[in-house]
């Protein structure tokens, strides 16, 4: 191709970032972004356990996430699984916790319980999506920084399996409203262990600077974690069962899932040696990462939990220690890939790029659909990158570098920054966004008024709504001006 068309001689544009291949076949899908039964059928339109992307957009219209049922629960079992089968000479296996903030929904909470996984949640109303599913409280946890008394109420109430304490002064409440209800609250203490993951600033949890945790420096004399251990094990109203630390989401690299495992084995063994404690229970966290793009690197999930077996397994026998049960909290790593977002095109425009100098210009074509960042916020958030295919058809046309936009009003309103499509996409095609299980609809938003999508679950041919699609009438159903 010619550089007057804005490409290098290889075929890709000089405006794609480094990371992204210029695709020899646009049709292609990288298996690693989808679904295990997620392909192409007749016409190259792409399909889902058999369903195909039109009879879903006749049906429930777009944008829309698209869920493969079979593909959530196998990665369910297979965290349980491979976890399972590490930790078994450890300690018996280990208790899965899938994250309900990556994304939660009745029939999302009924599928986690009958894989035999536990949930986490982090606020009063993700515990009401558990209550209304039915699931026993003592599979269920409390997280969350700042919980109200109303929340610590409910978590009694529904005699939680776990409330994960963030600091000093929410351990003297939950210790005063258990007393208060004659109860004992079962607690674990979340502690920040220093390790800086690499993963984007807002969501790496895990280093002092941020509002998470429970600090394990002693500079100033004893830490605030000690000082909490000390302190829950003085209360007759808290029942600690142990720690539990996290330290952020998105994470490719084992070093620090390992460092963490390490730090927090070693002060969970001080801390029962010094005050002469039982601490059965040690919480690893989650935030295993997904792959988003063909560059990012995911490790199944044997891989993890061998790597991190390997080092409590090691710690433990360093420190002569009885190794405690060992929890973690995949959410990203079990619904992302899950699930992709369905969209029409609308709207295509091409501009022009000037290089650096300022002397060359090259094309970008911007590809505007029917939702954007109202259903996914990740990319003006994190500055999130993904992926689209053309979904509706196969294409022969060249592929060309192009921006997925959402139809917002903010210039920052972007779905895909950099992929090659084909480049004959034309208005009403059908575009298909990978890798949309976790954070998107559960931080979807009504931005302009548009109404959030429905889910749909798609399972052995056939598709069910899980979660409707909003309507104007809801969304003026709070507005009290009428």
């Amino acid at each position: 191709m010619t550089e007057q068309a804005g490409v290098r001689e290889t075929g890709g544009s000089e405006l794609a970032p480094d990371w992204l291949a210029y695709p020899t076949n646009a049709n292609e899908l990288t298996p690693k972004l989808w679904a295990h039964d997620v392909e192409r059928g007749e016409g190259g339109q792409l399909t889902v356990a058999g369903v195909s992307v039109s009879e879903l957009k006749a049906r429930f219209g777009s944008p829309l996430y698209v869920v493969s049922e079979a593909d959530f629960r196998t990665r369910a079992r297979d965290f349980k699984d491979a976890f399972d089968a590490a930790f078994a000479d450890i300690c018996g296996g280990v208790d899965v916790d899938y994250a309900g903030k990556s994304f939660l929904c009745t029939e999302i909470a009924r599928w986690v319980d009958s894989e035999g996984l536990r949930l986490d949640t982090c606020s009063g109303g993700e515990l009401a999506v558990a209550a209304r599913a039915g699931l026993d409280g003592d599979r269920l946890g409390l997280h969350g920084n700042n919980k109200s008394d109303a929340e610590i109420n409910r978590a009694l109430e529904m005699k939680l399996g776990r409330i994960v304490v963030d600091s000093l002064a929410e351990l003297d409440r939950v210790a005063a409203i258990a007393a208060g209800r004659g109860e004992r609250a079962r607690v674990l203490l979340r502690l920040t262990p220093g390790v800086h993951a690499h993963t984007h600033e807002f969501i790496a949890t895990a280093h002092e600077d941020q509002k998470f945790g429970l600090s394990m420096s002693a500079d100033d004399g004893v830490s605030a974690a000690e000082q909490a251990v000390a302190t829950a094990a003085g209360y007759a109203s808290i029942d600690l069962l142990g720690l539990h630390c996290h330290i952020g989401s998105q994470i490719f690299e084992p070093e620090g899932f390992e460092l963490a495992a390490e730090r927090l084995l070693t002060f969970l063994d001080a801390m029962q040696r010094k005050y002469a404690l039982l601490l059965p229970e040690l919480d690893l966290g989650g935030g295993y990462g997904i792959a988003y793009t063909a560059a990012d690197t995911p490790r199944p999930a044997a891989d993890i939990a061998n790597a991190m077996a390997a080092v409590v397994r090691a710690t433990c026998q360093r420190l002569d220690l009885a190794a405690p049960r060992i929890s973690i909290e995949p959410g990203r790593a079990i619904v992302g890939s899950t699930t992709f977002t369905l969209y029409e095109v609308g709207t295509l425009k091409t501009v022009n790029v000037e290089l650096e100098g300022g002397q060359v210009t090259r094309p970008r074509r911007y590809v505007s659909v029917d939702g954007g960042m109202s259903d996914n916020a990740r990319p003006v958030l994190y500055d999130a990158d993904y992926s689209a295919v053309l979904a509706g058809r196969a294409s022969a046309a060249a592929p060309a570098l192009s921006r997925v936009v959402g139809k917002h009003c903010e210039s920052g309103d972007i779905v895909v920054r950099d992929v090659y499509l084909p480049g004959d996409v034309v208005a009403g095609d059908l575009l298909a966004v990978p890798g949309t299980g976790a954070y998107c609809w559960a931080l979807a938003s009504n931005y302009n008024y548009v109404p959030r999508p429905p889910v749909v679950a798609v399972r052995d041919g056939a598709a069910r709504l899980m979660v409707r699609g909003e309507t104007e009438d809801d969304l003026l159903a709070r507005d009290l001006g009428a």
